[in-house]
Formats: structure tokens, sequence, C-alpha cells
């Protein structure tokens, strides 16, 4: 098994990354990324480009001997977090109103026909 694949292969386990995603992502189509991960088909090189510019790496670090998948490390190219500060008691409440509508969200619409008379 080739190095870089091998550690892609360790790299989309670790992060719970799949195949289809780096598929859509990178434009390389499915059947061929998994032939390419399973070592059934060559990869070029500008597939190794794709794969590692969307895991935010370069070549070279799926190339290392002594590969290591950092845990602490985060992809922000999918994930989003932020952080407001501590909430009043009035951002409490209204959040907790938010929380309420969304949990509730089909009920609403579904309702939405019997409120208005929608084409009337």
């Amino acid at each position: 098994m080739s190095k870089y694949i091998e550690n892609v292969n360790a790299y989309l386990s670790q992060k719970k990354i799949k195949q289809t995603f780096i598929s859509m992502k990178t434009g390389i189509e499915t059947s061929k990324l998994s032939r390419i991960l399973n070592e059934t088909q060559d990869i070029t090189s500008v597939d190794m480009e794709k794969i590692a510019a969307l895991l935010g790496k370069n070549i070279e670090y799926f190339l290392s001997e002594n590969f290591q998948v950092d845990n602490i490390e985060r992809d922000l190219k999918t994930e989003v977090a932020f952080y407001v500060g501590e909430l009043g008691t009035e951002q409490v409440k209204f959040a907790m109103k938010l929380i309420d509508l969304i949990e509730n969200i089909d009920e609403i619409l579904s309702a939405r026909g019997r409120l208005f008379k929608i084409g009337e």
C-alpha cells in the first residue's frame, strides 16, 4: 500500500470523513475514489493535490513515514462554532423561545394553511 493512500485512509477514518464527501468536494467520481483508496487504481498527482487540499493539508503531509493524526485539530471547512459571551436573563428567555420554535416548526408550518387562506 502506498504511504500516501495509507495515510489518507487513516486520516479519513480518524476524522470520520466519508468518501462521498471527498468525492463531492473534489469532483473525483465516487467509484474512482473508491478504487484509488482501495489501491486498485493508481492515483495521479492531480488527484493527490485535490484530496490533500480539501483536507487542508499538502501532499507531503500524507507522505510522512511517521504519520499521526492530531485529534485536537479541527476542520474549519466543515465545522462552525462561535461564542457569544455570557447571556443575560432576557437573552436566555429569547433563546428558549427560539428553541421552542425550532422544536415545533413542523406543527407551525402545517397550521399555516388553516390560519391563512392562501390563494383566496
